[in-house]
């Protein structure tokens, strides 16, 4: 039988090259973690748009259907382009409404 006979050289060199393939694979790791998550905030987007732009679409041709063909009820007419406009109004007042936390700051920086 043959024996294994290491340095303390052969030793340490065999552990930097471990800690080295180790620090590696944690970066692949960290990178490809966040390739993964700006992929799924750009789908979350394009999903976002497609969702707005269907209704959109939507609510245009019940719009058009009703301005044509029941010009003459007012009625029809005012439900048709006032309900989607109220919708609209309501989502962007809540959009574009600013709420702050005017708290006075507590000792040692926490929140209750």
């Amino acid at each position: 039988m043959t024996t294994i006979s290491l340095t303390p050289v052969h030793l340490l060199a065999g552990l930097g090259v471990l800690v080295t393939l180790l620090w590696i694979w944690r970066a692949s790791v960290r990178r490809a973690r966040r390739a993964a998550d700006v992929a799924w905030q750009s789908a979350r987007l394009a999903s976002l748009a497609g969702r707005v732009l269907v209704t959109a679409g939507l609510i245009v041709g019940v719009q058009w259907v009703v301005v044509r063909y029941a010009a003459g009820n007012l009625t029809a007419l005012l439900v048709a382009l006032g309900v989607p406009a109220l919708f609209a109004a309501h989502t962007l007042t809540r959009a574009l409404t600013i709420s702050t936390y005017d708290a006075r700051p507590r000792r040692g920086g926490g929140r209750r």
